[in-house]
């Protein structure tokens, strides 16, 4: 009888020493390295008169085993993507067009992911000066559904970027068509943001166009979202 009283003791003493360790650690985001953020990326290898391959990396990143990178043609906004245990990989990108990347890290550990920032650049091509970056829309963000302010309006903002440092304006078209036609306003390079007019239950579409110093332009995504 002792012995077992014993015994039992033993083994609630080592259920509650075992505890619980609780979850496992997440995935820390990444640091870019190169391409190096809205610059020209003139390294890379020919493919051919179009492509180059270009190399990426990035900094490892705490409890990470392993790394998706992806980099988006800013032109058409068609992704390429590719996993990793590295912190290196290499694509073949188009020549003269404008790029964002990033990249995730994951661990088998946990479900849990970590994004690094969004880095934009131009690969390299055979122009002298370029396009800006297509604006980013920040807020409000796509697909979702906001609040009206007093003044009946809504806040658009966006970020520009243009590897000549040389952005002249922003000129923002927003309506209830998509895409957009309706020019609401012109803003200089350093004004981000404008308010725009809106009624609730409507649904609205959104989107910026970049000009520079040399007349180039580019042409950000539609965003929509809906008003309360």
């Amino acid at each position: 009888m002792i012995r077992n009283i014993i015994w039992l003791s033993i083994l609630v003493l080592l259920v509650s020493c075992g505890g619980d360790d609780g979850p496992p650690p997440a995935p820390e985001g990444a640091a870019l390295v190169f391409p190096e953020e809205n610059s020209e990326c003139t390294t890379g290898t020919d493919i051919n008169q179009t492509s180059t391959q270009v190399t990426f990396r990035w900094m490892a990143s705490n409890n990470t085993e392993n790394y998706t990178l992806s980099v988006t043609n800013l032109n058409t906004n068609v992704p390429q993507n590719i996993s990793t245990a590295s912190t290196s990989a290499s694509l073949t990108i188009t020549k003269g067009t404008p790029y964002a990347w990033s990249v995730t890290s994951r661990n088998s550990n946990s479900d849990q992911v970590a994004s690094s920032p969004t880095w934009l650049f131009y690969n390299a091509g055979s122009q002298t000066t370029y396009a800006p970056f297509p604006a980013q829309l920040v807020n409000p963000l796509s697909g979702t559904t906001v609040q009206m302010d007093i003044a009946n309006e809504v806040l658009l903002e966006w970020s520009g970027a243009d590897v000549d440092n040389d952005i002249e304006s922003f000129e923002v078209f927003f309506s209830e068509t998509n895409p957009p036609t309706t020019s609401v306003g012109i803003t200089n390079a350093s004004a981000m943001e404008i308010p725009v007019g809106v009624e609730s239950g409507n649904v609205y579409y959104w989107r910026v166009v970049t000009t520079d110093l040399e007349g180039n332009t580019s042409i950000s995504g539609v965003f929509d979202f809906r008003v309360l």
